[in-house]
């Protein structure tokens, strides 16, 4: 079940099994304002096998995946450059862009860095 509440000011969901005594409430509180939906839909789907990401898949590249694990690492363009020895900032935005391709060597030393498979990257 989810229960919805939205006002101008205020906007509260909640899902789950969800207790008669907090629907009273909310009911009193909020009158008309609640909003109840029932969901039967306990299926479990594996987002592996979806199409949605299968689509997603095919169209990252491994310059994606960089700026991806980059920025989910809060790494600046310059500080992954110093990680991997050096390299100018121009050259990882480059990388991260497809416009300059990531080498064996680089992928090897991002799939270090990142903790993942070399696949990643290449």
């Amino acid at each position: 079940m989810q229960a919805v509440v939205k006002t101008a000011r205020i906007d509260i969901k909640i899902k789950g099994d969800i207790s008669e005594k907090l629907l009273s409430i909310l009911k009193e509180e909020y009158g008309e304002e609640i909003k109840l939906y029932e969901d039967d839909d306990e299926e479990l789907i594996n987002v592996f096998e979806t199409e949605w990401y299968k689509n997603i898949k095919a169209k990252t590249t491994p310059g994606d995946n960089l700026k991806i694990y980059r920025e989910n690492r809060g790494m600046t363009q310059e500080e992954l450059g110093k990680l991997l020895g050096g390299i100018p900032r121009q050259h990882v935005s480059n990388m991260e862009r497809g416009i300059r391709s990531i080498s064996l060597k680089t992928a090897q030393k991002l799939a270090q860095i990142f903790d993942v498979s070399i696949e990643k990257f290449l």
